[in-house]
């Protein structure tokens, strides 16, 4: 006898089930680690994920703006090629009086609804970040800075994020795949630049530039440091609280969850420096959640025989960066890059 079609209610109940989590899973839904795959091997698997991406090895450029000076840094507006379809407004800080090559950092914007903000954030900064904006902090450390407009933000806000999704997928494309694409670009461009360090790349982001940071560093084994401020969320503890509209359709990516979780999609930036700072009361990152990825990456940091290199602190506000957090990320830059 047939089997009968699954209703909607049952559909619905099975979002919480662990039918849904993958083979690679314990009971208690941390990463069993798989010592048949190596980092190498993984990180092409994660790439395949994010849809029909443009050619990785196409040519990128750019052309300059214009050129200012605040507050001690001088300012780059730039225009770049990185994907082939549409350009990327990008800034570009540095140090004033920056003689040779300096280390680089690559900062992510955050999303918070702001789609006309994008790469202002970068130099204006954000209600919920600390009040220096981090092209100030980048340049006094002697550090050269980048932003880019990520999709559908700053200067290519020309399309809702939902429009923007849903065209995407229908040409077989992820929204998610397409920002993380650009940032990769983003950084083959950044290491072509005569003053900027390319064996000390880091890169930090809030909120979605979080979520970029680890991504990003994951994929790209230049990278050096990764700074992830307020959205390093288990993704299956997200699933079980029943709350995937605290965050974006961006971040959706499809398939994933057949293949990695937060943790093992962190594991890969292993043994590079990885700081993560977490409020207690945001509900983007569910506490259940960070004990899951804070315990499989401090064994998997300890395992590669640098457990300093890892650090996930907490501090009891919501999704917010705090001053002692601000501390924190500029002391962890300034020891690892």
């Amino acid at each position: 006898m047939a089997t009968p079609p699954i209703g909607r209610r049952e559909l619905l109940a099975m979002a919480g089930a662990a039918s849904l989590y993958p083979a690679a899973i314990r009971a208690d839904r941390t990463p069993v680690p798989d010592t048949m795959q190596s980092a190498a091997d993984r990180r092409p698997e994660l790439y395949a994920l994010m849809g029909d991406l443009p050619d990785r090895r196409r040519p990128i450029g750019g052309r300059k703006r214009d050129e200012t000076r605040r507050d001690g840094y001088v300012l780059e507006t730039w225009d770049l090629d990185l994907n082939g379809i549409e350009g990327v407004p990008a800034y570009v800080a540095r140090p004033a009086g920056l003689q040779g090559r300096a280390p680089a950092v690559l900062f992510n914007h955050s999303h918070g609804g702001g789609y006309k903000i994008g790469k202002q954030e970068f130099i204006e900064g954000r209600s919920y970040l600390q009040p220096v904006p981090y092209a100030q902090v980048l340049t006094d450390l002697g550090c050269v800075g980048v932003c880019i407009d990520s999709w559908v933000f700053g200067e290519r806000s020309h399309t809702s994020e939902a429009d923007m999704f849903k065209a995407m997928l229908w040409q077989g494309q992820v929204l998610w795949g397409m920002m993380v694409y650009d940032s990769l670009r983003a950084v083959d461009w950044l290491v072509t630049r005569p003053d900027v360090d390319a064996a000390r790349i880091g890169t930090l982001g809030i909120s979605m530039g979080s979520t970029m940071a680890w991504w990003l560093a994951a994929l790209d084994e230049r990278v050096r440091v990764t700074v992830d401020i307020c959205c390093l969320t288990d993704f299956h503890t997200l699933l079980e609280k029943k709350d995937l509209s605290a965050h974006g359709v961006y971040y959706y990516v499809p398939r994933l969850l057949k293949h990695f979780t937060t943790a093992q999609i962190n594991a890969l930036i292993v043994p590079r420096a990885h700081l993560g700072l977490a409020g207690l009361q945001d509900k983007l990152t569910p506490v259940e959640g960070l004990d899951i990825i804070d315990r499989e990456l401090t064994r998997a940091y300890a395992e590669a025989g640098h457990p300093e290199r890892w650090k996930l602190l907490r501090y009891d506000v919501g999704h917010q960066e705090t001053p002692e957090g601000r501390e924190e990320a500029i002391a962890f830059l300034k020891r690892f890059l």
